[in-house]
């Protein structure tokens, strides 16, 4: 079995990437910029960095850039981050990996000062203390950079590890570290556009009910 898993949050443990997509449309909204929910929707996964200047041209490292992400990030926080829930059998998920024996490392898009809040929201703040972040990592999802950090972190080799997420971002950014990655379908991502995954359930609940038999228990 696998030594460590390493978990991506939004859209995999939260229900997040609808409210993630919204703050981007509202931003953006207000700098003037009419872009489609389904648009943004699609691009939830990857890090700011890429999603702004794929969405709008906008550098993210520009002075424009980083007034929209900070405001973003704010819009997010108070609008839509209190209404987040966990998806079913997250909590009890994590429990069960736990009691496994593997390692949890948190490898998320997200920025360390989001992820706190994400984490609270989730009700895992207390079971996942070892966290990666775009804040650990030079580049964001799909590049590989957050899920080497998080191999790093938690001291395993990319053949001991398996990356848990909903985006094809995951699955590639995993892949390109070496690491295999089982996917869920609760972040709105169908089984063609998460070919890659060495499984996928459909959430947290499927995977629970299903773990003896998954990625993350099966004996190599």
């Amino acid at each position: 079995m696998p030594k460590g898993a390493l978990l991506d949050v939004d859209g995999t443990l939260l229900d997040s990437n609808d409210a993630h997509a919204r703050a981007w449309v509202e931003v953006l909204a207000e700098e003037g910029i009419e872009v489609a929910l389904e648009r943004v929707r699609r691009m939830i996964g990857m890090g700011g960095d890429k999603l702004l200047p794929a969405l709008t041209g906008i550098d993210a490292e520009s002075a424009r850039g980083e007034r929209i992400s900070t405001r973003r990030k704010a819009i997010f926080a108070a609008k839509h981050l209190p209404h987040l829930r966990p998806f079913d059998g997250a909590r009890a998920l994590i429990e069960r990996m736990r009691a496994a024996g593997l390692s949890l490392t948190v490898a998320t898009s997200a920025g360390e000062d989001e992820l706190a809040g994400l984490l609270e929201r989730a009700g895992l703040a207390d079971l996942l203390r070892r966290r990666t972040s775009s804040d650990d990592a030079e580049r964001s999802k799909p590049d590989p950079d957050i899920v080497e950090a998080a191999l790093a972190q938690a001291g395993l080799a990319p053949d001991d590890a398996i990356m848990l997420g909903d985006t094809p971002y995951d699955v590639a950014a995993a892949a390109r570290a070496g690491v295999r990655c089982v996917a869920v379908r609760s972040g709105g991502w169908d089984d063609q556009a998460l070919a890659g995954a060495i499984a996928v359930y459909q959430d947290t609940a499927d995977l629970l009910a299903r773990f003896d038999d998954s990625p993350f228990a099966a004996r190599r």
